[in-house]
């Protein structure tokens, strides 16, 4: 590994984008601005570190493309992250990312090492997270008996406190675009930690809202202003987290949610056990008969407050790790987001308000 400075990242940087074709333009003029104090790895040194790029080394395999785990010279443990030549992201994707995570730090989000750009090889090196990512945890029937509400609850704080941070802590304001479960890590001690910014963008100034006509996320953790119209803010992200709440609540997957005496997303199931009184009905049967039932209904009345339908009436990072965290009394929650009534003809697609926006939306199978 050699430490590079800013004309060679910069360089290296306007070098892939020369390379880009027919991608939208992003707001990222910090690009040739800011300095960017992110070391360069060679890819003889990334070869070496996961023997060749070798099948028995991978981690896994997402949008950007393969992820393989490495040992460094010095012993430390990475995760590398190659773009395929054929990924649904691009080079605009990986510029993000090297831009968005060299600039943060925080103990909830995913640290990165480095990168490589060798021709038409471009690879991302991170901390390697040895629990793997939490939908593994939630949705696979093994891996979930050994998660308990401690460390659930603990997950859930832990991404509201990285969200927040995003947010409003940061030097940058962050707008994620694409949280879901599998784009959440877990260290050796069970700690969340964001990743995958490729699609995040930057907020400066006033603004609060931005549109797209580029949609391009995960179905299930959109949320409805974002899937139908374009418009994004930080009460999109809201509207992911709170789908992951409930998700860690109950084990199951948003999308794909099927129940039999009724035809509800889990958004919708959740919400009409909370208005039936039967909110704790949701909870995973693993470990139901051992949590603390008070940190239980308050996640899940959190969570339903962040998936309500208008973006308005979402609370803010904030306002939610605050409610997290107290015993002090909250709103009712309206609505969530796609939820429909029984007599309503039911559409497992994603359902989207009129709208004068023409919209494409690309959707992003989890990992």
């Amino acid at each position: 590994m050699n430490p590079t400075n800013d004309s060679i990242i910069q360089n290296q940087l306007q070098l892939a984008s020369n390379q880009s074709l027919g991608l939208e333009s992003k707001h990222n003029s910090f690009v040739d601005e800011d300095h960017l104090d992110l070391p360069f790895f060679g890819l003889s040194t990334l070869s070496v570190a996961t023997n060749d790029f070798s099948t028995n080394n991978k981690l896994g395999e997402g949008g950007f493309g393969p992820v393989y785990k490495g040992f460094l010279e010095d012993g430390r443990e990475i995760a590398v992250k190659r773009l395929s030549l054929c990924s649904t992201q691009g080079v605009e994707e990986f510029k993000n990312e090297v831009i968005f995570i060299s600039r943060l730090q925080h103990r909830n989000l995913v640290k990165m090492l480095g990168f490589c750009i060798d021709e038409t090889e471009k690879l991302l090196v991170y901390e390697y997270m040895p629990n793997g990512s939490l939908d593994s945890y939630l949705f696979e029937e093994t891996k979930s008996k050994t998660l308990d509400w401690s460390q659930r609850f603990h997950i859930i704080n832990g991404i509201a406190r990285g969200l927040l941070y995003l947010h409003q802590d940061s030097r940058l304001l962050i707008i994620h675009r694409d949280l879901k479960a599998s784009n959440i890590l877990l260290d050796r001690d069970m700690n969340p930690k964001i990743s995958d910014f490729g699609l995040a963008r930057s907020f400066g100034g006033n603004e609060t809202e931005r549109n797209t006509k580029r949609v391009v996320g995960t179905y299930g953790y959109m949320s409805p202003e974002y899937a139908g119209d374009g418009k994004f803010s930080i009460k999109s992200d809201v509207f992911s987290f709170g789908v992951m709440i409930l998700e860690i609540v109950s084990g199951k997957r948003n999308r794909g949610f099927f129940h039999l005496s009724h035809r509800h997303s889990l958004l919708g199931h959740a919400w009409k056990l909370y208005v039936e009184g039967k909110a704790l009905e949701l909870v995973d049967e693993s470990f139901s008969t051992s949590c603390d039932k008070f940190e239980v209904m308050r996640s899940i009345h959190v969570g339903l407050l962040c998936v309500q339908h208008s973006p308005n009436d979402r609370p803010d990072m904030a306002m939610a790790v605050m409610m997290l965290s107290s015993d002090g009394e909250l709103p009712q929650p309206k609505r969530p987001g796609f939820y429909t009534e029984p007599s309503s003809e039911y559409s497992s697609s994603v359902q989207t308000p009129n709208s004068n926006n023409d919209v494409t939306v690309s959707l992003l199978t989890p990992r």
